[in-house]
């Protein structure tokens, strides 16, 4: 049985991390409206296509072009277990659109998960990050630095790096586009009673369990 969800949360709440576990657990595929916009252009599918004309011009894809692109993309078999929809919908026409696509497609979203974080400590989080040049070996300031230091545990080395906007100003930032742009669609969904939520904050393990008690068991015959 397809179990179809939506992941939300700030940037840095862990979403993509429990998607990935998820996929494992129950065979679902997670679509990041990203990953598929590149993958449709490198295939040149018709809504590829025509993405990446509009790309070409210095636009911005339109929620139909998104549409059509998330329509595709369940067609292929890799969906039939259910999808994990990651960055989108983030806004309030994108939810409605995306219910209208499943709709027709005879499909329905079964649960919209929020991970709910706390800001300063998520500022916290991600302006701590770094990881090693060589082996991409992930590390934080306060939360987990190498045994020795300055030499990676994975593989010996000793160049590091962070992401440019692993900031604390550029994190607020993207906490406040969050909040003006994608949180209002909480209320939507909320009033669907298909609105749950998950202490983002916790470790990934209890993260995932929490994920797990509301997704229910994993299908009968999963042999993953």
């Amino acid at each position: 049985m397809a179990i179809n969800i939506v992941l939300l949360g700030p940037p840095g709440a862990g979403k993509g991390t429990q998607a990935k576990r998820l996929e494992a657990a129950y065979g679902m595929v997670q679509l990041s409206t990203g990953d598929m916009l590149r993958a449709a252009v490198a295939a040149g599918t018709p809504t590829g296509l025509r993405a990446k004309a509009v790309m070409e011009a210095g636009k911005l894809v339109d929620d139909e072009i998104l549409i059509a692109m998330i329509s595709e993309r369940l067609s292929q078999p890799d969906a039939s277990r259910g999808a994990i929809f990651d960055g989108f919908p983030r806004t309030v026409p994108q939810a409605e659109a995306l219910d209208a696509l499943l709709a027709g497609r005879g499909m329905r979203l079964d649960h919209v998960i929020e991970l709910k974080v706390d800001d300063a400590a998520l500022v916290e989080r991600i302006s701590g990050r770094y990881s090693c040049r060589k082996c991409g070996a992930g590390y934080h300031d306060r939360f987990q630095q190498p045994a020795r230091a300055g030499v990676c545990d994975s593989c010996g080395g000793t160049d590091f790096l962070r992401r440019a906007d692993d900031n604390a100003e550029t994190v607020r930032k993207r906490l406040s586009e969050y909040y003006a742009k994608t949180a209002p669609i909480l209320p939507y969904y909320q009033a669907r009673g298909a609105l749950c939520g998950v202490d983002g904050m916790a470790d990934m393990d209890r993260v995932t369990a929490a994920l797990a008690a509301i997704l229910g068991p994993r299908p009968a015959g999963d042999a993953r």
